[in-house]
C-alpha cells in the first residue's frame, strides 16, 4: 500500500464493505443512491469518533454569551447539534485535500457528491492504517503504553461518573433554581411598587412644599399687616382728644382687631407646624423605602450569584 495519500474514486460496494470492517456504518447500496441527512450525519458522527474517540462532544452546549443571542436556545438544539458536526466535518475534510465539504452536502447530499467525499474518507483510512502500521514497531518499543492506555480509561469512567453525579446534582438543585425564580419574580414586582409610591411620594413632596411656600407667604403678609396696625396704633395713642370715651372705642376696636390678627397667625403656624410634620413623616417612610430597595438589590445581585454556581459549565481537562 503507498504511503502517500491519495483520492481516487472507489466504487459504492467497496465503501460499504470497508465502513463495515471498521464498524464506522452499516449501509446499503440504495442508501448510497439515495442518501439522507439523517444517515449522513450519523455517518460523519460516527466517522469522528472513529478517528478520535476521546474527542470532545459533538452535541455540546454554546457559551453563555451565544446564547443571549438567541430568543429560545431550546429551539436551536437540533441547530447547534448538526452545525458543530459540519464544522468538524469541513476540518478534517480541509485537512486531507477536500477543502470543498458545504452545508449542502450534509444536509441535501447528493449521490455523487457524497461517493466522492466517502471515497475520500476511505482512502484517507487506508492511508492512516498505513501510517499506524509503520509507527507500530516504534510503539511496541513503549510497553507502558497499555498502561497508559488503561490509565486513561480509568480516568475517562471517572470522569464519566463525575459527569453523572453533577447532572444528577443539577436535577436536585432544579427545585432549588425555580425556587429562586419565583422569588426574583417577586422581587421585581415589589421593585416596581415600590417605585410607583416612590414616584407618588415624590409628587406628594413637591405639592406640599408649594403649600408651605403658600403658607410662608401668607405668615410675611399677616407680620406686614401686623406692623401697620402697630404703626397705626401708636399713632392714635398720640394723638390723645378731649372724648375719652371716643378715643376708648377707637382703643377697643383696633385691640379686637390686632387679637383676631394674632390668632390668624396662630392658625397660621399651626398649619405650618403640621405640614411641617407630615413633610418629615414623608421624609423618613421615603428613606426606609430606598433602604428596602437597596436590600432587594443586594438579594438580587445574590439570587443571580447562585445562579451562576449552579448553572455554570463543567470544563473537564482533556485527557
Amino acid at each position: 500500500m503507498a504511503s502517500t495519500f491519495t483520492c481516487p474514486e472507489i466504487p459504492a460496494a467497496e465503501i460499504i464493505s470497508i465502513l463495515a470492517q471498521t464498524g464506522i456504518a452499516t449501509l446499503k447500496p440504495e442508501d448510497l443512491a439515495a442518501p439522507t441527512a439523517e444517515l449522513m450525519c450519523s455517518l460523519y458522527a460516527n466517522f469522528l469518533s472513529y478517528l478520535d474517540p476521546l474527542g470532545d462532544d459533538l452535541d455540546g452546549q454554546i457559551g453563555f454569551g451565544a446564547l443571549e443571542l438567541l430568543e429560545n436556545p431550546d429551539n436551536h438544539a437540533d441547530s447547534i447539534r448538526i452545525f458543530n458536526l459540519y464544522r468538524k466535518v469541513k476540518d478534517l475534510l480541509g485537512s486531507i485535500r477536500f477543502g470543498n465539504f458545504t452545508l449542502r452536502d450534509l444536509l441535501k447530499p447528493d449521490a455523487r457528491r457524497t461517493g466522492q467525499i466517502l471515497s475520500t474518507i476511505v482512502n484517507f483510512l487506508f492511508y492512516r492504517e498505513d501510517k499506524l502500521n509503520m509507527l507500530q514497531p516504534i510503539v511496541d518499543q513503549f510497553p507502558a503504553y497499555e498502561e497508559r492506555r488503561i490509565e486513561l480509561e480509568e480516568k475517562i469512567t471517572q470522569l464519566n461518573k463525575e459527569i453523572l453525579d453533577h447532572e444528577v446534582a443539577c436535577q436536585m438543585e432544579e427545585p432549588i433554581v425555580q425556587e429562586l425564580d419565583a422569588e426574583v419574580k417577586q422581587l421585581r414586582q415589589t421593585i416596581q411598587n415600590y417605585n410607583k409610591q416612590q414616584m407618588s411620594l415624590k409628587a406628594l413632596f413637591k405639592e406640599l412644599k408649594d403649600k408651605n411656600e403658600a403658607i410662608n407667604e401668607k405668615i410675611s403678609h399677616a407680620d406686614f399687616v401686623l406692623s401697620e396696625s402697630a404703626q397705626e396704633n401708636s399713632k392714635l395713642l398720640s394723638k390723645i382728644v378731649q372724648s375719652p370715651d371716643k378715643l376708648q372705642r377707637a382703643l377697643d376696636e383696633k385691640k379686637i382687631k390686632r387679637a383676631e390678627i394674632k390668632n390668624s397667625e396662630r392658625s397660621a403656624m399651626q398649619i405650618v407646624q403640621a405640614k411641617t410634620s407630615t413633610l418629615e413623616a414623608y421624609t423618613k417612610a421615603f428613606d426606609k423605602m430606598s433602604k428596602h430597595f437597596a436590600q432587594v438589590q443586594a438579594i438580587q445581585e445574590q439570587r443571580c450569584s447562585l445562579t451562576r454556581r449552579f448553572t455554570g459549565p463543567v470544563h473537564l481537562d482533556n485527557a
